[in-house]
């Protein structure tokens, strides 16, 4: 059985939400408040804890799937908490989506750069919009999900290319290239290590990548989205660093929250966004 996303409740430093037919109480620094529905904190099919890791009534899954609209997805338990889908990203997958589905009929095939793309929910949605989309992530394991995505969605035909590969190198070597792209998305982490062991930390290194990104777009791209779950990296901030990549006033820029209202009316905030669109 699948069924769509839903939170039911965030309080405590937690969050339980319904993924398909399995409800999930993990970890949530940002849910500092009480607890509203503590009724519905006893229907959790599976617990994650910082220290003993997964847990349930029963024996923990090793996957289960669940839809999002057309799409399909595999969740897993993984090591960290998470289980493989965003939910507050929904709003830029449709955004991303309604826009590629926007353009004129006759226009050629837009090119999209989906980078820290994970288990590829953006790469698919852009997909099935018809759009050709480059997936790059470092985690070979990671982009294995992604193509299993691309299986259950019955996109696997479309034209990705899968690419594992450190962002900042594959970037620069894309530009070397001479490769254009119409679109970029982009969900950095907060900390990281990329080539060599090099590490990534969002604050030094995002004003860089996101200059180098704009050579391969141009200044007009079609768009670009970027994300961040970082603190300290509010709507305002990621704004101006975008606007100055792309020389667009920050005023310019679309912005807003990374955030899920829960059934309960908690109102769980996760980071923020920034998107322009060309013009």
């Amino acid at each position: 059985m699948t069924a769509p996303t839903d939170l039911l409740d965030a309080g405590d430093d937690r969050r339980l939400e319904r993924f398909g037919d399995r409800v999930v109480d993990r970890p949530a620094p940002e849910a500092e408040w009480p607890r509203r529905d503590a009724a519905a904190w006893a229907t959790a099919d599976l617990v994650f804890e910082r220290e003993g890791g997964w847990h349930g009534a029963g024996d923990v899954p090793s996957s289960w799937e669940v839809e999002e609209g057309d799409l399909r997805f595999e969740l897993r338990p993984t090591p960290t908490g998470q289980v493989g889908l965003f939910p507050e990203q929904a709003l830029n997958r449709a955004w991303v989506r309604d826009l590629l589905t926007g353009l004129p009929a006759d226009a050629a095939t837009p090119a999209v750069l989906n980078l820290f793309a994970y288990t590829g929910a953006m790469t698919l949605s852009a997909a099935a919009a018809g759009a050709s989309v480059t997936h790059v992530d470092g985690s070979r394991p990671a982009v294995a999900w992604a193509r299993r995505n691309a299986e259950l969605s019955r996109l696997d035909d479309r034209p990705i290319r899968w690419i594992v590969d450190d962002a900042e190198g594959f970037v620069a070597r894309e530009a070397r290239r001479g490769r254009h792209y119409d679109g970029l998305v982009l969900d950095p982490p907060s900390y990281g290590h990329g080539a060599g062991g090099r590490s990534w930390k969002l604050a030094d290194r995002l004003p860089d990548l996101l200059a180098a990104c704009a050579e391969l777009t141009g200044p007009r791209p079609a768009f670009v989205v970027l994300t961040a779950h970082t603190q300290g990296f509010d709507a305002d901030r990621l704004a101006d660093v975008l606007g100055a990549a792309y020389r667009r006033r920050a005023a310019d820029v679309d912005v807003g929250d990374l955030g899920l209202r829960a059934r309960s009316g908690a109102h769980l905030h996760l980071g923020a966004y920034a998107r322009i669109i060309g013009r």
